[in-house]
């Protein structure tokens, strides 16, 4: 494995970060939300996109000699 230093550096920030919360996921989460209503940029919610299924793959017909 390769030792990359910004990927280190992220993850070190990153495990600080949630060590402040003890680990609770939903301590992070309201931090998180905070910092998004504290920061003053406009959020947009897009509704989410229609479920369109894909077309079925349909079987080659087997080929005779």
């Amino acid at each position: 494995m390769s030792f990359d230093p910004i990927v280190d550096e992220v993850r070190a920030i990153r495990e600080a970060y949630a060590q402040r919360f003890d680990y609770d996921l939903h301590a992070i989460y309201l931090d998180l939300k905070e910092q998004e209503r504290k920061n003053g940029r406009k959020l947009v919610s897009l509704p989410p996109r229609p479920y369109v299924p894909a077309e079925p793959i349909k079987e080659k017909e087997p080929v005779s000699r």
